[in-house]
């Protein structure tokens, strides 16, 4: 296990974030993960960090924060957090971010004051959010097991049973073995989706048609001088890095106003705390016009109406269902884990996915037909039976997704 641990670790900050030497590395943490965050610490320092800053999370605050605290608390950000996040962001300081936590733990808490308090952020963090979708610093994801959302995972197990079972889940997940190659293993994987995004770079796709037999029906179209992305990354800078591990996605960015149809999600969602299952949306000229679900509708209804931006599509994503987390037949209830179990779509911020979008201004992302939010939710839709076929600028259909994976020439 320790050997894992450190192979874990060392995926992520010489991969993941891939720093230079004498930067600075901010960790993101949840309290009940502070040993392992300490391994990251510890590595970063190992590959040459000038400084390593944690910033500490904890469930049980945000839960009393959401139920307890001031009206006003919702509305405003305090200044020492604006600089500690848009500061470190313009300084170009590297970013990892340990995602675990109580899938249901803002339950019964007011849906209002999370979407003030998110309105709130998206103001005050612009540059933090700004540099974060274009490559403006290296910022990774990644995920270790707590108590409360293995249990959630296996809720037939003890709380010890369930949280080692959670362990080699995700090891299984991010290619960890426990034999120090990790490291080697994600560069192969890397090359992999790079082939499949030229491949799919060279179609100059117009428009992409989803269907399966939960009922999607939806036509997304693509803005003219799309590019199609992986999980690989680079900076302004040019260095390399991995925003999530796990990865098996290759994404690009719908034209905000080209979407029509139905689409039904294919796994729950966790999200603002709580979980949303079995739900579709209706949409028009882009726009979500009507939502609907079997379990936390308001909750999905609000996060769609979080700015004007929050209703329309933002990202498009491939995974194939024939993949190492869906392999798995687990719903992690984490959308890093899930996400990369299916394909999906995300409603609110695009990423810059147009040549040479990274060094667009948002005024210029918007003229050429990308989406403009403070929030980025993906929600899954791959299927076994789910089809996708392109039609590319000059009117010809080629399938890109057959029986829920890619077709035999993206293989």
């Amino acid at each position: 296990m320790e050997n894992k641990l450190r192979e874990y670790a060392r995926l992520l900050v010489r991969v993941g974030l891939n720093p230079c030497p004498g930067q600075r590395m901010v960790i993101s943490s949840p309290v009940e993960c502070a040993p392992f965050a300490r391994l990251c610490a510890q590595e970063a320092y190992d590959a040459g960090c000038a400084e390593v800053v944690m910033n500490w999370t904890d469930d049980a605050m945000t839960r009393m924060k959401y139920l307890h605290a001031a009206e006003e608390v919702f509305d405003t950000v305090p200044l020492w957090r604006r600089h500690f996040f848009n500061d470190q962001a313009l300084e170009g300081t590297a970013y990892l971010a340990i995602s675990a936590s109580d899938p249901e733990n803002l339950k019964g808490v007011d849906a209002q004051r999370i979407i003030r308090a998110q309105r709130a952020s998206g103001k005050a963090l612009k540059d933090f959010d700004r540099l974060q979708m274009c490559g403006g610093f290296p910022w990774c994801i990644a995920s270790i097991p707590i108590p409360s959302w293995a249990a959630r995972v296996f809720p037939d197990k003890g709380e010890a049973e369930a949280v080692a079972a959670l362990w080699d889940a995700i090891f299984s997940a991010v290619r960890v073995t426990g034999d120090g190659q990790a490291v080697e293993r994600w560069r192969e994987h890397l090359e992999t989706l790079e082939r499949r995004l030229e491949k799919l770079n060279a179609l100059r796709l117009k428009s992409l048609h989803y269907t399966n037999s939960l009922g999607t029906d939806l036509t997304v179209e693509l803005p003219e001088g799309h590019i199609w992305e992986s999980g690989g990354d680079r900076t302004l800078a040019g260095r390399s890095y991995i925003a999530n591990i796990p990865t098996e996605e290759i994404f690009t960015s719908p034209l905000k106003t080209g979407a029509n149809g139905v689409v039904y999600s294919s796994m729950p969602l966790v999200h603002d705390g709580n979980v949303i299952d079995k739900f579709r949306f209706v949409v028009k000229a882009g726009k979500i016009v009507e939502a609907r679900a079997e379990r936390g509708e308001e909750t999905l209804k609000a996060a769609i109406s979080v700015d004007e931006g929050a209703a329309y599509f933002g990202e498009a994503a491939l995974v194939p269902y024939d993949s190492p987390i869906s392999n798995q037949n687990l719903l992690f209830y984490n959308t890093l884990f899930d996400e990369n179990a299916a394909c999906h779509i995300a409603f609110g911020e695009a990423y810059p996915c147009l040549e040479g979008g990274q060094r667009m201004s948002k005024d210029e992302l918007k003229k050429r037909g990308l989406n403009d939010s403070i929030t980025h939710v993906d929600f899954m839709i791959g299927t076994p039976d789910l089809s996708i076929v392109g039609t590319t600028r000059e009117g010809k259909e080629v399938p890109i997704f057959v029986d829920g994976n890619f077709a035999a020439e993206f293989s």
